[in-house]
């Protein structure tokens, strides 16, 4: 089997195990991409998730002895959630983004490159290969870009003709020598909505992303969310959709083939009260195996708080006001104050007097103390 008659072959086999897109690119460096990241950590828009060596996010050969080709792979994930469940006075919901209802996508990923492996060493036995899932060194937007796989656009993620940006993305680095696709066009044009509605204006520009302002990114941080940004969170318990939802090139885009990644109603739009006092053993057995998990139960916690902040929740006064006395996280207790102020009631100030006579950690005495003056 030559190489053309084994890329075919690949492609077929993809196809038949529920891979969505596949392309191939050479492993030469992605210059651009290196100096758009140099740029970016000049600025300090890096979000501190991602390798932090350049020469290896921007280097195949540095991550693979002899590495010619880069195979890279789409996956679909659903943009629309059947039996949608409504919240309601009393009863909140938070909701987390798509790319996280389901199976974690990473595990999902993994597993079709490893078949791929598989699948090629039992056609080239001395054939060497190195996968990774979005926690690998590569970009995974470049690699799928340059593999044709679809376009990077000015949301900052790569969207294909016929699934929009809702796909999940991988690669595999190879020594075979497979002939590289061509890559997409740009289609931007002249749309600007995703930098428009951007609630935070972390879209700098065009496939420009300052990460520490993206919500997204800040529902991931394990530190209190900079006050500037909590009313701009929503109820969204983990990751955002925003530049998504907008985006003209997804609509119609439902995408509801990929069983692993139909969204379990109830907890892909969570009641919030009840998500406060999970233990970490809860939290687990609920929430572990989809990809917003990835980070325990403590952000997710405090953005349900902020969420219910948003509601101006009075039915969650009673939740909140025990947390800043009996909660032992700091991040906890300041998140909740700052929602009792949001929401006002007289029961939920009187409950931050009373907690600031023995509140200890600074941090929290300050957000108890904005309340009160502000009031």
């Amino acid at each position: 089997m030559n190489v053309v008659q084994l890329q075919n072959s690949i492609k077929e086999y993809a196809a038949s195990i529920g891979i969505d897109k596949i392309g191939f690119t050479t492993a030469a460096p992605f210059l651009e991409l290196k100096n758009r990241l140099r740029r970016q950590q000049e600025l300090g828009y890096q979000s501190g998730f991602e390798e932090s060596d350049i020469e290896k996010r921007t280097e195949p050969a540095l991550l693979l002895d002899r590495a010619e080709s880069i195979l890279a792979i789409a996956i679909a994930y659903p943009s629309k959630m059947q039996n949608s469940p409504k919240g309601k006075k009393g009863e909140r919901r938070g909701i987390f983004c798509r790319a996280s209802w389901g199976i974690d996508y990473h595990h999902v990923l993994r597993e079709k490159l490893q078949l791929l492996e598989q699948y090629i060493s039992e056609r080239v036995p001395d054939a060497k290969m190195r996968s990774m899932v979005d926690t690998g060194e590569l970009s995974d937007r470049a690699v799928a870009q340059r593999a044709g796989i679809g376009w990077s656009a000015k949301n900052c993620a790569v969207i294909t003709p016929e699934f929009g940006s809702y796909v999940y993305l991988g690669e595999m680095i190879t020594n075979i020598p497979f002939e590289p696709d061509v890559p997409m066009e740009d289609q931007c044009g002249d749309c600007t909505l995703c930098l428009d509605a951007c609630p935070t204006g972390a879209l700098i520009q065009g496939g420009q992303l300052n990460a520490q302002r993206c919500i997204a990114f800040l529902t991931q941080t394990k530190k209190p969310i900079p006050e500037e940004f909590r009313a701009k969170i929503g109820n969204r318990i983990y990751g955002c959709d925003t530049c998504q939802t907008v985006c003209p090139k997804n609509k119609g885009m439902y995408n509801l083939h990929q069983s692993a990644f139909q969204p379990e109603p109830e907890l892909a739009k969570p009641l919030l009260v009840p998500m406060l006092n999970l233990s970490n053993r809860e939290f687990k057995e609920t929430y572990g195996h989809v990809s917003g998990s990835w980070r325990g139960k403590n952000p997710i916690q405090r953005n349900a708080i902020i969420a219910l902040a948003h509601f101006k929740d009075e039915a969650s006064v009673p939740a909140l006001s025990e947390l800043i006395v009996k909660d032992p996280r700091p991040l906890i207790r300041g998140t909740a104050a700052w929602a009792l102020g949001e929401i006002g009631s007289s029961e939920g100030l009187s409950a931050i007097e009373n907690a600031l006579m023995t509140e200890q950690d600074p941090d929290v005495r300050m957000e108890m103390e904005k309340v009160l003056e502000t009031i």
